[in-house]
């Protein structure tokens, strides 16, 4: 069984080592994937922060220069021109820098995005198949997701944090250069506002997640409140204005707390500032004057007033940094935890051949994470070319059973043989060639046409127009053909080709039909159908399955609610409470007048 894994709401403070260990981690992680992009991201950095500050001592410089070539001082006015130039070819270069770092940017985040997804998504079909109906794993994966669609600009996020970084200490270096007292002041005025942002940060991320249900509430009523499908039952059952005002009181959990953190920090964060501006304006009127009193040249004005923005507005960019990267590197380490999941075992060797008997030898199961067993000792035969029925009440475990035989669950007890060998001994993926599987969810390709919905069953060759014929006939789905654009007519209304044509809505009976199609297209010799007609009507259903039960050559397991289907089969099997309590032919069983009587006893009558 696996270990829960703490929540959100449980998840303790990363230590600082954790933080950079983290930090150089999203560095590596990126730069593997685009070396080219992470060293000019981080020459860019270094521009970014020092560029701006030699703008601003050549711009002081001509400030100086005027001002002396204006009292008539020979050669300052050709001074003042070199300078100017000088700085103009400084901004000149700063937007070149910045169009193509653009570039690069973009270029980055394709490449680290495509590595990181990629990963990512395959792992997550290799997963042990249980853990698709684990809500941790799947929480889990949501979280991994969107760290990895989102994961590109993390890093331009850690080369914002280093720019403001060397902006800050190169400002407060600069204004050494002028004065060690304003130097000192500045830093004394920047920690507390620091402080203080990182307080208010790292309770806004905890506010984060310990909201994170109240905000799926939300984006699901959004979304689903939109959504053509949903619509009408929201509108008849009288739902619309109840979810609007759920949504209301969800979002002002999130949002109104959000707010009140940002209230109860806001004298905290007008001192901060105050103490800033007064820092500010102490080193403005010490460089006044030192100006009036000719210690300083008159462009020390600007020089100063520019270095002191600068080292507090990176103070500032710096506390932003570190606040939108508190929560990804939180999701790093989920993305981490999630990519080290153990993937399914798939060790075995290939299935030479059709078995003759799949045999169900004792299995007992129940879910991971939890204590109450679904199937209970049960043990059944299937022969090759038999035709057998599973039924049962709702609940009775004949689903889970066939999740086992078809190998996506793994017994709790006993096992599932293959003539004589278990199949765990196997190679699932060649087990898995051989079966044909129609389940209660069906999967509806949206985005492809008729044809591939069909085709899609076996794309492990080239499209065989006499397999799709048959399939087509035997699932009664001859009504693709009548589509505007027969087989190549999109089935959902919102799709449309390269013409302009727009696709046709199926009815849910329509779309079982073509779900049947796709399984009688794959022509496994061992097909598997649980509730496969449920939206099909009786006459449609009676001669798909003529269709089916005259096909001698493959084995074929059904799960059905439906007398006229189950009385077909070779062998009926009764689950009840996960226990096989009936078997024999469907006439036996009636003649028995025991729980399988009781069950179809409306339909016999």
């Amino acid at each position: 069984m696996p270990r829960r894994r703490r929540s959100n709401n449980d998840k303790a403070k990363l230590t600082t080592r954790q933080y950079l260990s983290a930090l150089l981690r999203v560095g590596a992680t990126t730069y593997r994937a685009a070396p080219l992009a992470v060293i000019v991201q981080v020459f860019g950095s270094l521009v970014s922060a020092i560029l701006p500050l030699v703008t601003t001592y050549f711009a002081a410089a001509t400030t100086t220069s005027l001002a002396d070539a204006y009292a008539g001082q020979p050669d300052a006015g050709r001074q003042a021109i070199t300078y100017v130039v000088i700085t103009a070819v400084l901004g000149v270069a700063m937007t070149a820098w910045r169009s193509l770092e653009n570039y690069l940017s973009q270029a980055m985040r394709y490449r680290i995005e495509a590595a990181m997804t990629d990963r990512m998504y395959e792992h997550f079909l290799r997963l042990d198949f249980w853990r698709y109906d684990d809500k941790t794993t799947v929480d889990l994966y949501d979280k991994a997701r969107k760290f990895g669609q989102f994961f590109p600009y993390i890093f331009e996020r850690l080369s914002s944090l280093v720019t403001a970084v060397i902006s800050m200490f190169a400002g407060i270096v600069a204004l050494a250069l002028v004065s060690g007292w304003l130097s000192l002041i500045a830093l004394v005025a920047i920690i507390p506002g620091l402080a203080i942002q990182l307080k208010l940060s790292r309770l806004q991320t905890k506010h984060w997640n310990n909201n994170i249900e109240a905000r799926r509430v939300v984006n699901w009523i959004e979304w689903g409140i939109m959504q053509p499908d949903k619509i009408a039952e929201l509108r008849l059952y009288g739902l619309v204005r109840h979810l609007l005002d759920l949504r209301l009181v969800m979002r002002d959990k999130d949002e109104k707390a959000r707010i009140e953190f940002e209230r109860s920090y806001i004298w905290k964060r007008l001192g901060t500032d105050v103490l800033e501006a007064g820092a500010e304006v102490v080193a403005l009127l010490w460089v006044t004057l030192q100006i009036i009193a000719r210690q300083q040249p008159i462009g020390q004005f600007i020089y100063v007033q520019q270095v002191v923005s600068r080292a507090l507005g990176g103070a500032s960019s710096l506390v932003g940094a570190i606040s939108s990267l508190d929560e990804d590197i939180a999701n790093l380490f989920d993305y981490q935890v999630f990519m080290e999941l153990p993937e399914a075992e798939s060790s075995g060797g290939e299935i030479a051949s059709v078995p003759q008997v799949v045999r169900v030898d004792d299995v007992s199961f129940r879910y991971p994470q939890q204590e109450q067993r679904v199937l209970r000792n049960i043990s059944l035969s299937i022969e090759r070319g038999q035709h057998i029925a599973i039924v049962g009440e709702n609940g009775a475990g004949k689903s889970t059973l066939v999740k086992i035989i078809t190998g996506l669950y793994q017994p709790t007890t006993g096992s599932i043989m293959l003539d004589d060998q278990p199949l765990r001994a196997f190679d699932i993926a060649s087990w898995h060639r051989l079966l044909g599987v129609l389940g209660q969810e069906f999967v509806r390709y949206d985005f492809a046409d008729a044809r591939h919905n069909i085709t899609y069953g076996d794309t492990s060759q080239p499209e065989d127009e006499a397999r799709l014929a048959r399939a087509i006939t035997t699932a009664e789905a001859g009504f693709l053909h009548k589509l505007p654009r027969g087989l190549a007519n999109y089935v959902d209304q919102w799709m449309e080709d390269d013409k302009g044509n727009k696709g046709q809505d199926l009815s849910g009976g329509q779309w079982q039909r073509v779900a049947l199609a796709r399984n009688f297209y794959r022509d496994a010799p061992i097909i598997i159908l649980d509730e496969p007609t449920s939206a099909i009507d009786a006459l449609a259903e009676s001669r798909i399955f003529k269709h089916l039960f005259a096909m001698q050559d493959k084995t074929i397991i059904t799960i059905s609610h439906r007398l006229t289907t189950v009385e077909k089969a070779d062998v009926v099997y009764m689950l009840q409470d996960g226990e096989l309590i009936e078997q024999g032919t469907a006439q036996e069983l009636i003649a028995r007048r025991g729980a399988f009587y009781r069950m179809f006893e409306s339909q016999i009558k």
